[in-house]
């Protein structure tokens, strides 16, 4: 494989002994350090799984589908990666095995292999580095996460790839840094460093010598300790990073730049003529700062379809506590199950919560408890932010219960409704101003309105005064509407239209107006996608501004700033 004319130096990021260590965490971390170093960085994510991509993966198995402004339905970790860094990814920057072979499989039928065997070595490894290249391309430094742990068999090829590129660029264009899980033995009083020897001796095994080891621990990591690692592993001691729990992960940035993680890669990168001296990590002692001394606090309830799996939620749960922090006030979410709602009455789930969120999801099971916990913020004037199906569910209740169409409904749950306020969107404009048209009989795969498209927002509504502005952008993963029929008779009903796509076609948001409830708005997109811990996200910030309002019994509250 012909390697680029001027290649981007990578930082490849490994994970042994168990998996959930926090591989995504820890490279966004340095990639944050670098980035405030001056440099211009950009992250991806190579994944081991069949699936082309995790969009009709369930959420219980693989968590949420972070969708970037192109529309790709990529890995949580992305949303990570965005939330740590200030480059904007693609679907460039979230590769699955099912991607590759599917790659290789097109070549092949094409008759690119000109009649040879396609083998793993080359045609595999050489479509994976074909792919790293093209995401990372033209960036100072490129962080490359390999998903699952070392010793697994499907991660194997992306080893391969990476040892290869290692060989192919030399040490100054490649880096490798292995985490590893450093468990403390409370019986023995002990902190046991075996497994990270096994673990690097698995790497090794498959022609990967480790740079660095971050060592993922309780409690830091002692002098003796830290020596007697880099001593069974061949990694100077400098290069093991103790990596500690900690109640923060904004915090980690701080603490990686506290060890020069950092230095590392600038001195092995040969990076001093780009990268400042110093790391300016003060946005991020800012967010630690307005996280760790809240001048408030308020209870979120998020009322979802999957809240046993936390990270089905992941970036909704990151923005509302990014809302918090940019008002310095702690978000203690309270997660709620909608059947819970249908089965015990909205009045007992919900009591004393100073605000609801209802997040999306797919398929009818919990979405009765969602319309009536639109209900329930509605008719208790408690600040209620719907997205997605948080969304349809609120304009189901209104149909329902205001504008008194009884039986409507989404036709994702009842084909039969006689009121179909919510249905399957056949057509609709990409952000290239292309037509996309779909069916009943579409695959699932692909088929959802997807990706960052403008809106326009409607003066005077509280959508406006959030965003200060009349056209947004944001991004989208549905394949379920508002229906324009049903347009007139729920605005008579009360319900503002307070947003609709550049061709007036789409209902993108709505709300009741201030005067019949302080804070209750719905969108279709998912403005949690953007949200940041360093700028936040003005639907989020608004909203968790409103629980604090509700809390302080309506009193209208001055800004404080993180």
């Amino acid at each position: 494989m012909t390697s680029p004319a001027s290649p981007t130096p990578l930082v490849f990021v490994t994970g042994g002994v168990v998996s959930s260590l926090g591989k995504g965490i820890a490279a966004a971390s340095l990639a944050a350090i670098l980035e405030a170093r001056g440099l211009k960085v950009t992250m991806m994510k190579l994944d081991p799984y069949l699936n082309v991509d995790p969009g009709t993966m369930s959420p219980f198995q693989h968590g949420e589908v972070y969708v970037t402004d192109d529309g790709a339905e990529t890995d949580l970790d992305l949303g990570h990666y965005e939330r740590f860094v200030n480059t904007r990814l693609s679907g460039l920057n979230s590769i699955t095995t099912g991607k590759i072979y599917e790659q290789v499989i097109r070549k092949e039928r094409r008759g690119d292999y000109l009649g040879g065997t396609v083998q793993v070595i080359p045609h595999v490894t050489d479509e994976i580095k074909r792919c790293i290249d093209a995401a990372t391309s033209g960036y100072d430094v490129g962080l490359v996460e390999i998903g699952g742990t070392v010793g697994d068999i499907e991660s194997l090829p992306f080893l391969e790839a990476i040892r290869q590129l290692r060989i192919e660029r030399g040490q100054d264009m490649a880096m490798f840094v292995h985490l590893t899980l450093i468990p403390y033995i409370a019986a023995a009083g002990e902190l046991k460093t075996k497994p990270t020897q096994h673990s690097v001796k698995e790497l090794r095994s498959i022609g990967i010598q480790p740079d660095v080891l971050l060592c993922r621990s309780e409690q830091p990591l002692p002098d003796g300790e830290r020596r007697k690692i880099a001593l069974f592993t061949n990694v100077p001691e400098k290069a093991v990073i103790s990596v500690i729990d900690q109640d923060n992960i904004h915090k980690i940035p701080r603490w990686l730049n506290g060890q020069q993680l950092d230095q590392l890669v600038v001195d092995q990168f040969r990076l001093q003529g780009k990268a400042a001296p110093v790391a300016d990590l003060s946005e991020w002692d800012a967010v630690v700062e307005a996280s760790t001394h809240p001048i408030d606090e308020v209870t979120i309830a998020v009322v979802g379809k999957y809240v046993d799996h936390k990270d089905a939620y992941k970036s909704v749960g990151e923005a509302l506590k990014h809302g918090g922090i940019r008002q310095r006030t702690r978000v203690n979410l309270k997660w709620l199950e909608a059947e819970d709602v249908e089965r015990d009455g909205a009045d007992s789930v919900l009591a004393g919560v100073d605000g609801i969120l209802v997040p999306g999801g797919f398929g009818d099971r919990g979405f009765e408890g969602k319309v009536l916990t639109s209900k329930h913020a509605r008719e208790t004037r408690l600040p209620y932010f719907g997205i997605c199906y948080g969304m349809q569910a609120a304009a189901v209740d209104v149909a329902r219960h205001v504008a008194g169409l009884e039986g409507a409904n989404s036709t994702e749950n009842d084909r039969a409704t006689p009121h179909p306020v919510i249905g399957l969107i056949t057509e609709w404009r990409t952000q290239a101003g292309d037509i996309e048209r779909r069916s009943e009989g579409s695959d699932l795969g692909g088929t959802m309105r997807l990706g960052l498209q403008e809106q326009r927002v409607k003066p005077g509504t509280l959508a406006h005064k959030l965003y200060g502005k009349d056209v947004v952008s944001e991004r989208h993963r549905h394949r379920y509407e508002f229906n324009n029929r049903y347009r007139t008779q729920l605005e008579a009903a009360g319900l503002v239209i307070s947003a609709k796509s550049m061709d007036d076609l789409l209902v993108e948001m709505v709300e009741l107006p201030q005067d019949a409830h302080p804070w209750f708005l719905a969108c279709q997109a998912h403005p949690e996608f953007l949200s940041t811990p360093r700028h936040g996200h003005p639907l989020f910030v608004g909203f968790i501004r409103a629980a604090r309002e509700r809390k302080a019994g309506g009193k209208l509250l001055s800004e404080a700033a993180a």
